[in-house]
């Protein structure tokens, strides 16, 4: 890139030794491929940028105070971004690709949530926002007026819209009545198909102007598929392309192929799908996991690589110049290998982390816990990993049940409850390290962010003399308050995990929520929240505190003024510190300090208060 460009992935240098990774593929222009668009580094923030593989030049098309991540780049090369607040609430500008003067996308809108932009070949564009209760889809011209065209209430996205400009597709819950809907540009209504009895997701129609046909996936009871959609010929089950683990898929520019990238046991593969010949060819790619990939003209690839020891990396199997992402001088520090642990619905996968070996007792252990919970822990380089390795830590990350990447069955085993069953993975996963000889009993803490902290809070709870030590990030800390206050996305999952919601299934609820047992937790605790948060609101955060101060539970808090996703590097940096150095405290001390009675463990990080400070409270802005 040209010296004067920020580099491509938001990684912020906000601190020395710290970088934080947000990686991207860029969007490519479907007319004029050399042309890109993609969210970069900008001194410490996401910002948009175009990229010219041709020159190998940049230019940086954003400059918010609090970054910018959502882009698109439509077929005549304008570059679209989403200019939103710390709320998350925004509208949708344009530029074209060389520069000029920002364009509103549609005027006469509201600021709203980015629920999907769509771009026709036509020149139509459709855009979704929604207003915390549900999504409106508007229609017309790149500048031009907008045209409200259909409303659904509750969780939607727009997945969609046809080459012609003729169809939109929206995504609903992917298990729900209305999965997956086709509608014309009036708004009218032409097909909608339930996954009630096979989730079922939307990945877009073809790009050809020639024939309109949709893609999807479907789940069965033990595998994914894909499927078609044409006009007249309805829905279409390619049951010759089917996977055991989750897949997806988009298509080639030209013909009836698709690329269908598939995660399976924390790595990643990808295949050519030929719906006319039904064939499965293997695309090469190395080792470890691809975050993402994208076919391209002339049989070009472009996909993301990485493992755990190297931070991402963007290829092409024809040679185009990709934008570099900041990368490491060497690999990163430790050692890597995986177990399997038996568990009542099958073996429970963890990938192990570990510093290079020291003379004396074994290393403090960290369990780093994903969120999700449809989401795994992949062979793939995490900035957190590589600061507890590189300070001495080993860490485990578990596959509980309920990860993706081990099939469908995995995926919905919560046969203990919502939360218990993962905790209990948990548990399973440490007492089978501790068998091992690999982790010190004395010396085991928990790190989660958003669902992962959710489980961390609970399994304090719940186990409350099992750990040494909490971090919990953005969590979900009152199941009922979360409901009650969250997107209407989360509402959704919530509804089906538990079966019902609060007030139909209160006692679920209870039984699953950290709240019920935040009088029990005796580890040391930080709870990290964002005052701006909408998917883990700082008001059941804020119960979930209180709680633990009305019980006498010593805990630190930190408070950053962002949403759930933050797009400034000094906010990841500032928790990533807090949490290291809380971690090192409580993790490495000797063992007879940890036994210190509940009321007077704890204290102000750092230092700077007294011993037994009940609560330490901090706010970044």
């Amino acid at each position: 890139m040209s010296p004067n460009a920020a580099r491509p992935a938001a990684t912020p240098s906000a601190g020395p030794g710290f970088r934080v990774y947000r990686p991207a593929l860029p969007e490519v222009c479907p007319r004029d491929p050399a042309r890109m668009a993609l969210a970069a580094d900008a001194g410490g923030r996401c910002e948009i940028f175009t990229w010219d593989a041709g020159t190998g030049t940049a230019r940086q098309v954003t400059d918010t105070p609090d970054g910018t991540l959502h882009c698109a780049l439509d077929a005549d090369a304008r570059v679209w971004w989403f200019a939103e607040n710390r709320r998350g609430a925004g509208r949708w500008y344009f530029q074209e690709f060389e520069g000029g003067p920002r364009r509103p996308g549609l005027t006469g809108l509201p600021p709203g949530l980015p629920h999907g932009l769509a771009v026709s070949h036509a020149g139509t564009v459709a855009i979704g926002l929604g207003d915390g209760h549900g999504m409106t889809v508007h229609l017309g011209l790149p500048g031009g007026p907008a045209r409200a065209v259909h409303t659904v209430e509750g969780h939607a996205l727009l997945a969609g819209i046809s080459p012609s400009g003729g169809l939109l597709v929206l995504s609903g819950a992917a298990g729900s009545d209305r999965a997956v809907t086709l509608l014309t540009c009036s708004g009218a209504l032409l097909d909608q198909f339930s996954g009630g009895t096979g989730r079922l997701w939307a990945l877009g129609f073809a790009p050809s102007p020639a024939g309109t046909e949709l893609l999807l996936v479907q789940e069965a009871d033990d595998h994914y598929r894909l499927a078609t959609w044409r006009p007249g010929a309805g829905l279409r089950v390619q049951d010759w392309c089917r996977f055991d683990t989750e897949i997806t898929a988009r298509w080639y520019p030209e013909g009836r192929r698709v690329l269908v990238r598939q995660d399976r046991h924390g790595r990643s593969t990808l295949v050519a799908a030929d719906l006319n010949r039904r064939t499965l060819t293997p695309v090469p790619s190395p080792p470890g996991t691809l975050l993402d990939a994208a076919p391209h003209p002339g049989d070009d690839v472009h996909y993301l690589w990485t493992d755990t020891a190297t931070p991402p990396r963007m290829c092409s199997t024809a040679g185009t110049r990709l934008p570099a992402l900041a990368t490491l001088p060497a690999r990163a520090p430790g050692r890597h290998r995986e177990l399997w642990t038996p568990g009542p619905d099958g073996p429970v996968h963890t990938l192990l982390s570990e510093p290079d070996p020291a003379p004396g007792r074994r290393p403090p252990l960290v369990f780093l816990v994903h969120g999700g919970p449809a989401d795994h822990d992949r062979d793939a380089y995490d900035q957190e990993v590589h600061s507890l390795v590189a300070s001495g830590f080993a860490v485990a990350r578990v596959n509980y049940r309920g990860s993706t990447g081990y099939g469908p069955r995995w995926r919905t085993a919560f046969g203990a409850g919502v939360g218990l069953t993962q905790v209990a993975d948990l548990v399973a996963v440490r007492t089978d390290l501790l068998r091992r000889g690999l982790a010190r009993e004395d010396a085991i803490g928990l790190w989660g962010t958003s669902w992962g902290g959710y489980l961390a809070l609970l399994a304090l709870g719940t186990h409350p003399d099992l750990w040494q030590a909490g971090v919990a990030v953005k969590p979900v800390a009152d199941c009922v308050a979360a409901h009650r206050t969250g997107t209407p996305a989360l509402r959704a999952l919530d509804e089906r995990l538990f079966g019902g919601t609060p007030d139909d299934v209160p006692e679920r609820y209870a039984r699953s929520s950290p709240l019920t047992y935040a009088a029990e937790v005796r580890a040391p605790l930080l709870v990290i929240a964002a005052t701006l948060d909408a998917k883990c609101p700082p008001g059941q955060v804020r119960g979930y505190l209180t709680a633990l101060r009305e019980a006498g539970v010593p805990h630190e808090s930190l408070w950053l003024e962002t949403g759930h996703d933050g797009y400034t590097g000094a906010h990841h940096v500032a928790v990533l510190r807090r949490a290291m150095g809380f971690l090192d405290q409580h993790l490495r001390r000797a063992p007879a300090a940890r036994r210190t009675p509940r009321s007077a463990a704890g204290g102000v990080l750092g230092g700077t208060g007294p011993s037994g400070t009940p609560e330490c409270t901090t706010h970044v802005p």
